[in-house]
């Protein structure tokens, strides 16, 4: 019987019995009983493991990827407001200290790591295969992996807070506050894990679209006649497989020091905390570029077709993302300028911080010279790029203004920082994904969502985003400083704090907004039976909405930056539609349990690592070894779609050539 309640104290500790965490406890377990009952009602079950368990095609991934990032955003954004609730007024009680500890931690994790890479990578797959003319990614299984070891990381990571406790050392986790005497619960150990597994999802996922944009693209599509969302691509996978190493040593060693005695990051036993900040950076700073260079791509994708003109200084472009993946190594340091390093040190990196502004900026121009003399049509995905270039003005310059390292040691810390970061990541990479979002849910799903509804949702979002954030630079100069879960009053901070609270939800209703529209788009939304509904200009544009399990029939020949908008143009858009006698079979991946297997094995272990059951972390490692040894030796890993299946489908969607 004590072992009984030593369990469940150990599972279900006080922070876990807040009133509001039993609510949404009570709410995920309604929510899984409804699942539960439709599924077996409907007979669904194994239309379930067919179609999307066991599915290795990049364009179901690719929608998994975007139901998850949409649901991360919701938990993510549900955080934020219990934050701005708690800072409207001073004196704040709507949750005590601890609860917002936990509160700021889960909410940059998942923002960061759960929503917005996630987010990327849903547009990865639903499109890249697509522009460049591939029938699916270099190594369909990996990807599936990637996508099941991401999803595991998250349910460990969004479990904490109702089993164990989360996390609340902040979403960069420095010791000592994560070291196992001053933090003993298990939170941290959700943290360390869910990053660990999802971390290795993520760089194969940079290997897997890296491999597949330099070896699977279509005949003549030579780099310099790639799109430009391909080209975001390539140099993002390359940034992950340098920048996630450095992160995943640091959190192995932080699990060290907690699980098995060591000391890496002990100042008391010879440890460094500051190597640990360093590690954390050196993946950091390449981040803020992993999740914003995707959205670059994505603009100079939309802003082209919706000017009706080629985009304005393709080379120059290329150039500015090589030359931001290669400075974005060289600037980690301004994280900590306060740290003591020196003025050499100081100055060297708050130089590179500068240096790295001007490639950032000249994307700026090619957009604007892109639009310039166009016929620009506002449609919702065009709205988003419009709002990122003065939400990316704003992070760029305060970013400037933050690599001057006297300013930095004033306003390190502080709100100030908090708004740049946000004009950065929002401003940056979630007015990019959303804009991606809209501009290629026709093809992922056949049907166009409401633009008139996407207009209220945009102007509610981007209003509340400018009205949260913009006096949180103010807070900033003030001195209101990060990490704060209340104030006295006479500060003078409460006028300025009660607006960033009415601005935060204003974006929440842009997001319930947003959301309606796909519920009400699914059954009355406008159905793209065309293929083409924006009148795009790359590969993806050529295919019907959504594409055929094969993509492509017939591999095309390109000839031409914008393929697809030059055979408009040539009148030759017919030549994309395939001859019967052209078909021959086609190779194909075959759905494989394995990936989502692995995943689940995964999961034991790491839910075992968290709370030192070794059993239970052998049965894991047990179930991993298990998935490799089958998957090694299974060599019926593909077959061959026969051509007159392959035929018949063409024929049915209207695209064979007689």
């Amino acid at each position: 019987m004590v072992s009984i309640h030593h369990l469940l104290a150990r599972l279900f500790p006080p922070q876990t019995q807040y009133p509001d965490i039993k609510v949404i406890e009570a709410g995920m377990i309604l929510a899984t009983v409804y699942i539960v009952y439709h599924l077996t009602k409907t007979k669904k079950w194994g239309w379930l493991w067919r179609e999307w368990l066991t599915s290795v095609d990049h364009k179901k991934i690719g929608i998994m990827y975007l139901v998850a990032a949409l649901l991360m955003l919701f938990r993510g954004g549900v955080d934020a407001l219990m934050m701005r609730t708690q800072l409207a007024l001073p004196g704040g009680h709507f949750m005590p200290p601890e609860q917002y500890d936990e509160v700021f931690t889960t909410h940059g994790t998942i923002m960061i790591f759960f929503m917005a890479m996630p987010f990327i990578f849903a547009l990865w797959n639903m499109v890249v295969p697509l522009m460049i003319g591939a029938r699916d990614v270099a190594y369909p299984r990996v990807n599936a992996l990637s996508f099941w070891l991401f999803a595991v990381g998250a349910a460990l990571l969004n479990i904490s807070f109702v089993v164990g406790g989360s996390p609340n050392a902040g979403w960069t986790a420095y010791p000592p506050l994560t070291e196992l005497r001053f933090n003993p619960g298990v939170g941290i150990n959700y943290y360390l894990m869910s990053l660990l597994i999802a971390g290795i999802g993520t760089t194969m996922t940079g290997i897997n679209f890296m491999v597949t944009v330099l070896r699977m693209r279509a005949p003549g599509m030579t780099l310099m006649k790639m799109p430009m969302f391909a080209w975001t691509t390539l140099v993002t996978g390359a940034l992950i497989i340098f920048a996630f190493p450095p992160l995943t040593v640091g959190l192995a060693m932080t699990l060290l020091d907690r699980l098995f005695g060591s000391h890496f990051f002990t100042l008391g036993h010879g440890g460094m905390p500051m190597q640990f900040v360093n590690l954390f950076w050196l993946f950091g700073h390449p981040e803020v570029y992993i999740v914003v260079l995707p959205a670059f791509g994505v603009f100079s994708e939309v802003v082209p077709v919706f000017s009706g003109k080629a985009l304005y200084g393709y080379s120059l472009m290329v150039a500015s993302v090589l030359a931001i993946t290669i400075l974005s190594y060289g600037v980690w340091v301004h994280h900590f300028f306060t740290m003591g390093a020196g003025p050499g040190v100081n100055a060297f990196f708050g130089v590179s911080t500068m240096l790295i502004a001007i490639p950032t900026g000249v994307k700026i121009f090619n957009w604007v010279l892109t639009m310039w003399g166009g016929r620009i049509r506002l449609t919702v995905a065009m709205l988003w790029q419009l709002a990122f270039i003065p939400a990316f003005m704003i992070a760029g310059a305060t970013g400037v203004l933050l690599a001057t390292v006297p300013v930095d040691y004033q306003t390190h810390n502080s709100y100030f920082l908090i708004a740049h970061f946000h004009f950065a990541l929002i401003g940056g990479t979630v007015f990019g994904v959303l804009s991606g979002m809209y501009y290629w849910w026709p093809k992922a799903f056949g049907y166009i969502l409401d633009e008139k509804q996407g207009k209220v949702a945009f102007w509610l979002f981007v209003i509340g985003f400018f009205v949260t954030f913009v006096p949180q630079f103010f807070l900033g100069f003030e001195g209101m400083t990060r990490r704060m879960y209340t104030y006295p009053a006479g500060l003078g901070w409460t006028s300025l704090n009660m607006i960033s609270t009415v601005g935060a939800y204003l974006q929440g209703a842009g997001f319930l907004a947003m959301v309606y529209n796909i519920v009400w788009s699914m059954k009355h939304g406008e159905r793209d039976v065309t293929g083409d509904p924006w009148d795009g200009r790359t590969l993806e544009w050529s295919l019907p909405s959504p594409a055929p399990e094969y993509n492509f029939a017939v591999i095309p020949q390109v000839s031409e930056r914008d393929a697809w908008w030059a055979m408009k143009a040539a009148g030759k858009a017919d030549a994309f539609k395939a001859k019967a006698a052209q078909i021959q079979p086609v190779h194909m991946p075959k759905r494989s349990a394995v990936p989502f297997l692995m995943a689940v094995s995964f999961f034991i272990g790491g839910f075992g690592m968290v709370f030192s059951w070794w059993a239970i972390v052998a049965i894991g490692g047990l179930g991993i070894v298990a998935s490799l040894i089958y998957s090694a030796f299974d060599y019926d890993d593909s077959e061959m779609l026969d051509p007159e299946t392959i035929r018949r489908t063409e024929a049915k969607l209207g695209r064979l050539q007689a």
